[in-house]
């Protein structure tokens, strides 16, 4: 990256943050990049480059040190998955998964017995950790799921279906949403974490992609899957904030990750736009291809900005910033998508052959947009803050 890119932003970052930065992102062009078109051809889990976050403590950048994580603080958790994403978006999902939606979720509303159960491994990252939230008719509106958990003795049966499930046929921890009373809607909604080698009746099938092969989606079945009372996540029908606090966190980490995958649209186009001629000089020198580039840094700056406010509000003890979260995943991934649509026509028909990245970043920023809530709810939820129809 050029001198004035690689300061952009930087200048409120602590020093340790910008070690941070510099040590991941050497790490990720190293160690992961060389692999990504390999694995995503191949539609090969990355279980091999998973293994080498281990030493660095990669795994669990939002656990704390008594249960051997190695815990900073939000802003520094952003650096790192923007990096990651920057590279690879799956590495990057396994970081985030594990923390944001199911360690935090356990940290915060789990006992003690589930947090020494379940921490320690995350943060070593003996435990790869899915989360079971979408379902086939469900998408966004959670509060409507259909799967159900029938209190028996004991414990609760799950029945239902999961789809666009990333991480599950390699995982050892899954988080789960299901309603214990449908008619009560989000006030039946409970979580439970447990582990799916021991759920007899579980069912992970493949969930076929036209991009992000490497990821290996699933769709998770439960047919009267037992899961005990140890399984649940605070209170049967208490669901619904904790769900509400995990994606509050959940869409912090994927507006970084779209923030790094902006970034490098932009990385790998400016230096191309300099590189092919046409017409007897650089394509960089014409005023349109030049246009193009300085809305992408544009973008990519603008949603950093509101990435890096999140993670202060969070930083200085704000519990739940859902408003904030939703303007900055929502610009985030429209400036991952648009700069990856950019890069593309810099790029030319050559952005659609197998040879060069920008193409399959379309799709995945795409992915992005639609993960963790639609740009289309996260609008209308920025409206209705505004309109005071949602009160903050």
């Amino acid at each position: 990256m050029n001198a004035a890119l690689e300061r952009m932003m930087d200048f409120d970052l602590t020093e340790e943050q910008r070690l941070v930065r510099k040590t991941v992102r050497e790490f990720a062009e190293t160690e992961i990049l060389p692999y990504v078109e390999q694995y995503e051809n191949e539609e090969r889990y990355p279980t091999e480059l998973v293994e080498k976050l281990k030493p660095l403590g990669l795994m669990g950048p939002m656990i704390p040190e008594e249960f051997g994580g190695s815990y900073s603080d939000v802003m520094t958790y952003g650096v790192i998955m923007e990096e990651l994403a920057r590279v690879d978006w799956v590495i990057a999902s396994v970081v985030s998964v594990a923390n944001s939606l199911c360690a935090g979720s356990i940290l915060h509303h789990g006992s003690d017995e589930q947090k020494q159960k379940y921490l320690p491994g995350i943060a070593s990252g003996k435990i790869i950790c899915s989360a079971c939230l979408t379902e086939p008719r469900g998408g966004t509106d959670l509060a409507n799921m259909e799967t159900t958990a029938k209190p028996v003795d004991g414990g609760f049966l799950l029945n239902g279906t999961k789809v666009f499930i990333s991480h599950a046929a390699h995982a050892s921890l899954f988080f789960i949403v299901a309603s214990i009373d449908r008619s009560k809607k989000h006030k039946g909604v409970t979580a439970f974490i447990a582990d799916p080698r021991e759920m007899k009746g579980l069912n992970i099938g493949a969930f076929p992609m036209r991009t992000l092969k490497r990821d290996n989606l699933a769709e998770v079945h439960f047919e009267d899957v037992f899961v005990p009372d140890e399984a649940v996540l605070g209170t049967p029908g208490g669901g619904f904030p904790i769900l509400g606090s995990a994606l509050d966190m959940g869409r912090f980490s994927v507006a970084a990750r779209c923030v790094g995958q902006a970034q490098r649209a932009i990385d790998l186009t400016a230096p191309y736009a300099m590189d092919r001629e046409a017409f007897g000089q650089p394509i960089g020198e014409f005023q349109l291809v030049q246009q193009k580039l300085a809305e992408m840094v544009a973008r990519t700056e603008q949603a950093r900005q509101l990435v890096y406010r999140l993670g202060r509000m969070k930083d200085a003890g704000v519990e739940r910033c859902s408003l904030e979260s939703s303007l900055a995943k929502w610009k985030a991934s429209v400036a991952a998508t648009q700069n990856a649509l950019d890069g593309m026509a810099v790029f030319g028909g050559y952005s659609v052959t197998a040879e060069y990245e920008i193409g399959r970043l379309l799709m995945e920023a795409k992915a992005l947009e639609f993960g963790e809530g639609t740009s289309d709810l996260h609008t209308k939820m920025v409206a209705e803050y505004a309109l005071g129809i949602r009160k903050l």
